[in-house]
């Protein structure tokens, strides 16, 4: 029996997938990022509550990382802020909420901290809205 040659497979391409900076916006390769957690209020995970209140940044190299370092540092990080993002995250995701101790559960957070949030968010809702 004869043997039936093999058809060379022609070979792959390698994939090189972008990632984008954070402060300039420039593309570059994955394998050059430089990431660092930078504390941020408004940031909430919809994963894991260990990173709540922290925001993964991305940066084209440690130059710019320290920029988003530095503009990161020098935002108000508010209390109330965060518990409103907890709150936005569990009022979009998973079932319904039907009462402020069922939102508590979901949240970790007590009734009077809940009442903060809300405040927070209605008077900061409030002035974006104003001209």
């Amino acid at each position: 029996m004869r043997k039936r040659k093999r058809r060379r497979q022609p070979e792959k391409a390698r994939v090189i997938r972008l990632e984008l900076c954070d402060l300039c916006g420039a593309t570059f390769p994955e394998d050059d990022v430089v990431r660092r957690h930078v504390p941020d209020s408004s940031s909430v995970s919809r994963h894991n509550d260990w990173f709540d209140g922290l925001r993964l940044v991305t940066a084209c190299g440690p130059d710019h990382l320290d920029v988003l370092w530095e503009i990161y540092r020098r935002r108000p990080y508010t209390q109330e802020e965060l518990w409103a993002a907890k709150i936005t995250r569990a009022l979009t995701h998973g079932p319904p909420v039907l009462s402020v101790e069922e939102l508590g559960c979901r949240t970790g957070l007590h009734e009077p901290e809940i009442r903060r949030a809300i405040a927070w968010h209605n008077r900061h809702r409030e002035s974006r809205a104003t001209p």
